[in-house]
């Protein structure tokens, strides 16, 4: 299975918050979108830059700026809790939101809302989704956005399973994955264990 996993302490301890089934709504936001921070920071550090010139006080020399256009793609809605971490180092990026929820009997994903902006072969897209379970909504997100020009594209959630991990290795090849942790397995509801809930009610308290 291809997938990086971001290993850092401070990672490791906001997890553990956002398992603990007493965690109120607030804290889980907030360990979240540190979490996010913390991921951005450690996938853009693989950011491509081009050189241009810039005048200091002093003289002439050489700054650097990322190379490529970025689109943040938060799946709905609990992709939005990870939003907020990438616009902090990307703050002119597009964001496009893509509304998937999976279907409680078939386990497959429903699409009820999309805004897919033009010229996707341009920029890097990021997916958004903190729950990598059965890899379905992800992958259907990803179709959507290839067939609308995208080439180059990135999955973050924080949370993945070994069956969703494979299913967009296999569907997806050229996707980049990354994830806080790699849990054991999903049960037999498709929900990943140990897993941290449904990260959607768990964020907005609903």
């Amino acid at each position: 299975m291809r997938c990086t996993v971001i290993d850092h302490s401070i990672i490791k301890a906001d997890l553990t918050v956002l398992r603990d089934k007493d965690t109120p709504n607030d804290l889980f936001r907030s360990s979240l979108a540190r979490i996010s921070e913390i991921m951005a920071v450690e996938i853009l550090k693989q950011a491509e830059l081009e050189p241009f010139k810039i005048n200091t006080p002093l003289e002439e020399t050489i700054g650097y700026r990322l190379k490529h256009d970025y689109v943040l793609v938060p799946i709905l809605r609990a992709g939005l809790g990870l939003l907020d971490g990438f616009l902090k180092y990307l703050p002119d990026s597009t964001v496009s939101h893509i509304g998937v929820f999976r279907d409680e009997q078939t386990n497959q994903p429903n699409f009820y809302y999309s805004n897919i902006p033009a010229k996707l072969h341009l920029s890097h897209c990021i997916i958004l989704d903190p729950m990598l379970a059965t890899g379905g909504s992800a992958s259907f997100v990803a179709d959507r956005l290839k067939e609308k020009g995208a080439q180059d594209l990135t999955l973050v959630s924080i949370v993945a399973a070994p069956e969703g991990i494979q299913h967009i290795n296999n569907a997806h090849h050229n996707i980049s994955i990354y994830a806080a942790t790699v849990d054991r397995e999903l049960n037999a509801a498709k929900y990943i264990l140990p897993g941290l809930g449904d990260a959607g009610d768990r964020l907005f308290g609903t």
